[in-house]
């Protein structure tokens, strides 16, 4: 795409959402000025070692050093990389300006149960601000017996976002008891309600995971829906409205053809990018920069 018709899209694209002058700018960074710079979005988030501990790392013991995932946003042209305070504090120094940044606000450990999963704030939109973030990150846990207490807490945060025009990220994540009981996390009433919530709620952008097809134990008229894996994923796009949608990059012990492929079925599927983890930084540094030059290949021809 040229430079002209670029920055025409990109107008007509963002002058169909009410944003303040700092929402825009900040999203116009991270959909065309970094990333594939079509539209579509490539992040990077280094949040596993809070939510899962040091485990994630064993298997390519690199990638313990939060330097490996810069690295690697940076060569591989990510549209940004998303992660919590400590690591943007200690590790952006030499970053600033050259990977932009998505800070999380909260999170969790993954040592209680998730029946009850509930991720409290350790950060805050000022905090974004300071450390030059182009978005801020926070998980809602739909469904979850605490989602009222998220749900107060993210009202503050998104007041926050209004004031100092920052675009919200939400990883909209269907958990707990009731979940459980209606189909799973991962089923396509929980994955549809989640986007739904995060257009709802007010977010920019909403992470979510691919729908499956579980229809038994799901809520009618779920339980009635025959749909193909393409149907589905198309659902919850819409379902999100005027909200951006990422999907989850897949099983970290996907090949290499196997990612591609999701990416194109994401892309295919109205999706505005993918959101990798590891996927990406559990594979040697040249075979993940490589890796990530197909997917900017694949997102060319699915320009926002």
């Amino acid at each position: 795409m040229n430079h002209t018709l670029q920055a025409a899209t990109a107008a007509s694209r963002l002058a169909s959402l009410p944003l303040s002058h700092g929402k825009r700018t900040r999203l116009w960074r991270l959909l065309y000025g970094s990333g594939p710079r079509n539209g579509s979005l490539l992040v990077l988030p280094l949040d596993q070692g809070l939510e899962h501990g040091p485990t994630d790392f064993f298997p390519h013991p690199p990638a313990l050093d939060p330097g490996y995932q810069f690295a690697l946003a940076e060569a591989g042209g990510f549209s940004a990389i998303a992660l919590g305070i400590g690591l943007a504090e200690k590790y952006m120094t030499e970053y600033c300006g050259r990977v932009p940044l998505i800070l999380k606000l909260n999170g969790k450990t993954n040592i209680p149960s998730d029946a009850e999963a509930t991720s409290p704030l350790f950060a805050s939109v000022e905090d974004a601000v300071r450390l030059g973030a182009d978005a801020v990150g926070y998980t809602l846990y739909v469904g979850s017996p605490r989602q009222h207490d998220e749900l107060r807490q993210f009202e503050q945060v998104r007041r926050d976002c209004e004031r100092y025009g920052m675009p919200l990220v939400m990883w909209s994540y269907p958990r707990g008891a009731a979940i459980d009981a209606k189909g799973g996390k991962n089923s396509l009433y929980a994955q549809d309600y989640a986007a739904r919530v995060a257009l709802e709620l007010g977010a920019d952008i909403v992470k979510l995971h691919e729908p499956v097809a579980e229809r038994a134990a799901s809520p009618a008229p779920y339980d009635a829906l025959d749909e193909d894996a393409a149907a589905r994923s198309a659902r919850v796009v819409r379902s999100a409205g005027r909200t951006m949608v990422l999907f989850s990059g897949g099983e970290k012990n996907d090949d290499d053809e196997a990612v591609l492929r999701k990416v194109e079925f994401y892309m295919q599927s109205g999706a505005s990018g993918v959101m990798f983890g590891r996927n990406m930084w559990l594979r040697p540094f040249d075979q993940a920069v490589a890796l990530t030059r197909q997917v900017h290949a694949i997102m060319a021809r699915h320009p926002r």
